[in-house]
């Protein structure tokens, strides 16, 4: 097998490891079983969520097996870590529901369960991996019993010593019995996967380090079996940003929450520093067409954002609406033909358009501000254009004298952009 270690590595997806050497090896001589956990705190994961399963895929690609385990059972209790207040819990059923539409994006980049209908993914390895609920297994639990038998592995004085358990403790809110016992059950579900399916191999992000050490460490304790671990970095933007993260909130991976348009237009955006390292992690590309994106300079660091776009929004969301949203940001820059271009629109009546709309008003409806103040800061900031002229006046009102072959094209900013379409009575 092709040594998927050091391919990973290479990409910037290594943070920690138990061995590195000892992993790099188990990777190279045998397929190996290996796990991430999701939250189902939502029905959709977000772009921050792309490290994790383009981890997966690539492990995937290599010939391993995948287990993607969705939390079905510690969603109820709530992971502490990197948390500053307990999270609202959740109902089986609102988890179940999150749960149908995680695996849905999961099945866009890796082959899980039956397969994938979308045969755009077909060069996956044909080694399918699974999709698991931890509430199989975590909500028949007998409470002594587990105490007895996993609890006793435990030392309260180790496991508060964990960064995410002692940022709470130092808080007011302080940190609930209920949430104390996740690092368990996290641990808990590494010997199930293990005892079950084989699974030798748990990856994670950084801030996960402690919880997956206590799950190497009781599969240790009690099946006296060597498991590993892997983190990846906790990704920020070069601005300091958490990533997948913008003004407007997170990147979804569900087109309902974020379409495709938006979706390309996130990583068209990014910080010219970031755009080698994002080719890298959110991309199948060849490192050396990488490096050569990654080396372009100035205002040819725009193809490498455009590549960067599509193939991140080919993966998420197809081939079909990554070609309309690559269609719709060159028209917005002038490359291409607006009127066939998809792009956020809004239809607005002709008798609406014919009273007026204050301009603060219609970009706060229309989600280019999020508030009305925001709107006048906008404005006032130079920050507003409609058809591509600047607009300064708070209080102007737009009517149907500013529509251009019954379409108005309004921008935000540098790159956000929002078509009004006139629709006659």
């Amino acid at each position: 097998m092709d040594n998927v270690f050091e391919a990973l590595n290479e990409r910037g997806f290594i943070k920690q490891t138990t061995n590195a050497e000892q992993i790099a090896r188990l990777l190279a001589e045998e397929q190996v079983t290996y796990y991430i956990g999701f939250d189902a705190t939502a029905p959709s994961l977000h772009a921050g969520s792309l490290v994790p399963i383009m981890a997966m895929a690539h492990l995937q690609r290599a010939g391993h097996k995948p287990i993607a385990i969705i939390g079905g059972g510690t969603t109820m209790i709530g992971d502490p870590t990197d948390k500053t207040e307990t999270r609202p819990m959740l109902s089986q059923e609102q988890i179940s529901a999150n749960g149908k539409g995680i695996l849905a994006q999961l099945q866009r980049y890796l082959n899980l369960d039956n397969g994938i209908a979308d045969s755009e993914n077909s060069h996956i390895a044909s080694k399918v991996g699974r999709f698991l609920n931890n509430a199989d297994w975590l909500l028949s639990v007998n409470y002594i019993e587990f105490l007895r038998d996993i609890g006793k592995h435990f030392r309260v004085n180790e496991m508060i010593r964990a960064e995410g358990y002692r940022q709470r403790l130092e808080r007011e809110l302080g940190l609930s019995f209920l949430e104390f016992n996740y690092q368990l059950l996290q641990a808990y579900d590494y010997l199930c996967l293990f005892q079950k399916y084989g699974c030798r191999l748990q990856l994670g992000g950084d801030d996960q380090w402690g919880n997956i050490l206590a799950g190497v460490d009781l599969v240790r304790r009690i099946e006296s079996e060597r498991v590993h671990a892997v983190t990846f970095p906790l990704l920020t933007t070069a601005s300091g940003a958490k990533m997948g993260k913008t003004a407007g909130g997170a990147v979804w991976l569900d087109a309902e929450r974020t379409s495709p348009y938006e979706f390309y237009q996130y990583w068209i955006n990014v910080d010219d520093r970031d755009v080698s390292r994002f080719l890298g992690y959110f991309t199948f590309l060849p490192m050396d067409e990488i490096r050569r994106l990654g080396n372009l300079e100035d205002e040819a660091i725009r193809e490498a954002k455009e590549v960067l776009a599509y193939e991140a929004t080919q993966l998420a969301h197809g081939k079909a609406e990554a070609d309309k949203a690559q269609a719709a940001s060159r028209a917005a820059f002038g490359g291409g033909n607006l009127d066939e271009a998809e792009m956020p629109t809004t239809v607005i009546t002709s008798e609406r358009l014919d009273s007026g709309i204050p301009i603060m008003e219609l970009f706060h409806e229309i989600g280019l501000a999020n508030s009305r103040s925001d709107a006048r800061r906008l404005i006032q900031q130079g920050g507003a254009y409609i058809n591509e002229k600047q607009c300064r006046a708070i209080d102007m009102v737009i009517g149907t004298d500013l529509l251009e072959e019954n379409a108005l094209l309004l921008r935000a900013g540098k790159k956000r952009y929002h078509r009004i379409v006139l629709k006659e009575n």
